[in-house]
């Protein structure tokens, strides 16, 4: 099969398999080993290496999805996200961030990076005057997420490829939110793509991964440090990620479609304040999404009327699920301030305009007329017991 130009759903379901070379079976064998054979073999595997035989396949997969020359995965999204940053900065260097960023990245750049003598600097806004005023001669990666959690912003790549580009800086983002099916931002020049492979790869709230895909170049730097620190994935869930990404492209494109629905019916409803969706027009950066995504995602946030209590919101659905993490096939939904930003103070959160009665919502592939219907129970019983 020719590569080159086939189709995304293809690539899904066919490249990154193993070959059953001994049964001729449908899909790819699990080898299960942790010890291989050092002697007369073309390549020493370990699975600390990250080269046993189902890990370099599904790289493979990874890369040619995110149109990358290489892949890497790791036992969690910010296993990935660690250790591809510390891979490019030092003592004395400097990386540029936005402001609005996933909690646990956030906590791991306040908390960790002055021990390596690492600076930083979060850029306020989304703009190119933002970033560019925050780039310091030692700045040597510029870090984006978009769209951005939990409120959805859009980063433009093209303008941030570009900055950088200029002053030889390496770019780095975190795709989880829209995947390679919404999303391929080396078409924009950026160096390094991140996942939480937990999510929108994996689907089914089953799976612990990280992946990144870049050049062999840029891979490698990451990989010698990624042997030292040890934060490789088990064969099995290797396997199971590979299962599940055969169907992300149906999954993704289902979640999509829900999402822009509810998007459209939660900015009509009475009782929500505000909605977060780059699917929207109001939203500040549509035309921007439009642009340089292929799908606006499966995620969304809003924020609920302040008469009403969070907690008793959220107890009160019955078919969503009131849970930690995102993009299985079901519906979830949880409090940012409680969860994936719990570990920010009050007053960061403030500055990112993360609200008490901001709500996440990771929209599954249940009919919306169902999804509705839960919403709107949960709505009519909170807002009765706030008048009793």
């Amino acid at each position: 099969m020719k590569s080159k130009n086939i189709g995304i759903n293809t690539i899904c379901t066919h490249i990154g398999e193993v070959e059953d070379k001994q049964f001729k079976g449908a899909v790819s064998p699990l080898y299960m080993s942790s010890s291989y054979a050092y002697e007369d073999v073309d390549v020493k595997r370990y699975p600390r290496y990250f080269n046993t035989p189902n890990q370099e396949a599904l790289c493979k997969k990874i890369a040619m999805l995110e149109k990358s020359e290489a892949g890497l995965i790791f036992g969690s999204g910010m296993a990935a996200v660690s250790t591809t940053m510390l891979a490019f900065l030092h003592k004395g260097d400097h990386v540029v961030l936005p402001q609005t960023l996933y909690g646990g990245t956030y906590n791991f750049v306040v908390e960790e990076f002055h021990k390596f003598g690492i600076e930083y600097s979060f850029a306020e806004g989304f703009s190119e005057a933002d970033f560019s005023e925050k780039i310091q001669k030692n700045t040597k990666v510029i870090f984006v997420e978009t769209p951005s959690n939990p409120l959805m912003r859009i980063t433009d790549l093209e303008m941030i490829s570009r900055i950088a580009k200029q002053r030889g800086i390496v770019t780095m983002i975190d795709n989880t939110f829209a995947s390679p099916v919404n999303q391929t931002p080396a078409d924009f020049g950026i160096d390094i793509m991140i996942h939480s492979a937990t999510k929108y790869m994996g689907g089914h709230s089953d799976i612990l991964a990280g992946a990144v895909a870049a050049s062999e170049e840029h891979i490698k730097i990451i990989w010698n440090l990624a042997k030292n620190l040890g934060g490789s994935l088990s064969d099995y869930t290797v396997w199971l990620l590979e299962r599940s990404m055969k169907t992300m492209v149906l999954r993704v494109k289902a979640q999509n479609m829900n999402a822009k629905k509810m998007a459209k019916w939660l900015d009509k409803h009475p009782l929500v304040e505000k909605v977060y969706y780059p699917g929207l027009k109001s939203h500040p950066d549509h035309e921007l999404a439009k642009k340089q995504m292929n799908g606006y995602t499966g995620m969304l946030s809003f924020e609920i009327n302040e008469s009403l209590n969070v907690g008793d919101f959220l107890k009160a659905l019955k078919m969503i699920k009131p849970s930690m993490s995102l993009a299985g096939v079901e519906s979830t939904i949880l409090s940012p301030a409680k969860t994936s930003h719990a570990l920010l103070s009050a007053e960061e959160r403030k500055r990112q305009n993360i609200s008490d009665g901001l709500l996440r919502f990771s929209v599954g592939i249940e009919e919306t007329e169902d999804i509705i219907a839960d919403l709107e129970e949960a709505f009519q019983k909170v807002s009765k017991m706030e008048k009793i």
